[in-house]
């Protein structure tokens, strides 16, 4: 424990009260100036100002609900328990809520809130309930904290808060930067009804033609490596979760295996456990020796298409989503691959495409490095001041 900081239960530095929902069947109850949250509005915003639905003074009175102050810390206790946000504004809340009013001698706000892992944790495991799990106000209240003077909790605070707002910058960052790939999609490419993209580069004016994938590339597909698999292999088995944590394989002349080589896309023919991964198309973009399981397809685009063009176009396509049932596993035949069409320019201008984009997702990338890193150091920070 850190020189000077003290164990505390919450419920001795803190108030914490549950909420309540007025008769929904009572106008006169509803559509006021009371901010009333409920569970599903909480966990994207630090602070919270305005919630989608208000009570009135009455809604107030004649319910369990409470108007709790500013800087109150709300806390989800079911069905999603420990999903955490600060009042920037007085409001009340639904019975989904165990809200926390720090004593203001005792406990900084923000502080508790930064303490979210564990107070989430504790949730997760000390609530009951056999139709949903919930923690009660009693059982809240025991959760032991760590805290040092208020002073020194607030200098925390001020740096934790600095970390979360560099976090915010960099996240709005590399939302604008997903959003304009998107825009940029919609604009550059042709859809079904329309023969010509709306935005174009400049000097290029040929039609798009449309081409099932048999007639731009080569289809193959991977073998099954369960019988040789061996650690000690030269070739990087590629399955549906792409890159395999089970080893890697060795060429034997008896069982030859299909390779993967710089500029090739490895296609996911299979639904995968979590069912996110089937239709996803990966471009091989290094020499490592990549070797094709038997759910995933090796396709190598012909001369004329450009490999990088052809990666965004099968990512984008929902053809392949007819073929998903949502019951069983959804297996794509060689067929199936084979027929999907889609409208082409030149090469030039596929070219042209590929860089924008190539472009675009390297920024991605390194928004998304910077967003890491920051959250990796805020983690870093938290476990050596006080968790």
């Amino acid at each position: 424990m850190n020189k000077g900081w003290e164990q505390h239960k919450l419920g001795g530095v803190a108030k914490i009260i549950g909420g309540g929902t007025p008769n929904t069947k009572i106008p006169a109850y509803w559509n006021g100036t009371i901010n009333w949250y409920t569970p599903v509005e909480i966990g994207k915003k630090i602070y919270i100002n305005e919630s989608q639905r208000k009570i009135t003074l009455d809604g107030l009175k004649h319910s369990s609900a409470k108007l709790l102050p500013k800087n109150s810390v709300l806390f989800t206790s079911r069905a999603g328990i420990g999903k955490m946000a600060i009042l920037g504004e007085e409001a009340t809340t639904n019975q989904g809520f165990q809200s926390i009013i720090p004593i203001a001698k005792e406990l900084d706000s923000y502080f508790l809130f930064s303490l979210s892992n564990q107070l989430k944790y504790y949730g997760e495991t000390h609530g009951a309930g056999s139709t949903f799990t919930e923690i009660s106000g009693k059982e809240l209240a025991k959760f032991k904290l760590i805290l040092p003077k208020l002073n020194e909790q607030k200098i925390i605070s001020k740096l934790i808060m600095m970390m979360d707002k560099l976090i915010s910058l960099q996240q709005r960052k590399l939302n604008q930067l997903k959003r304009l790939k998107r825009a940029m999609l919609q604009q550059l490419f042709v859809d079904k009804n329309c023969k010509q993209p709306i935005l174009r580069f400049k000097n290029f004016n040929d039609n798009w033609e449309e081409r099932k994938l048999s007639d731009i590339a080569n289809y193959r597909n991977g073998k099954a490596h369960e019988q040789y698999i061996d650690m000690n292999g030269i070739y990087t088995v590629v399955n549906s979760k792409f890159i395999s944590t089970n080893g890697k394989v060795k060429k034997f002349s008896n069982k030859p295996i299909e390779l993967l080589k710089k500029g090739e896309i490895a296609f996911v023919l299979s639904d995968v456990p979590n069912g996110k991964a089937l239709a996803k198309a990966y471009l091989i973009d290094s020499d490592n020796r990549y070797s094709l399981n038997q759910r995933i397809a090796g396709i190598t685009p012909s001369s004329d298409i450009n490999s990088y063009f052809l990666y965004i176009l099968m990512n984008r396509n929902r053809y392949f989503l007819k073929f998903d049932d949502g019951v069983g596993q959804t297996n794509l035949s060689k067929k199936d691959i084979e027929e999907f069409k889609e409208n082409y320019p030149l090469f030039d201008e596929q070219q042209k495409i590929a860089n924008l984009f190539s472009k675009i997702q390297i920024l991605i990338t390194l928004q998304q490095n910077k967003l890491t890193q920051l959250t990796t150091l805020k983690k870093y920070l938290l476990q050596k001041l006080f968790i």
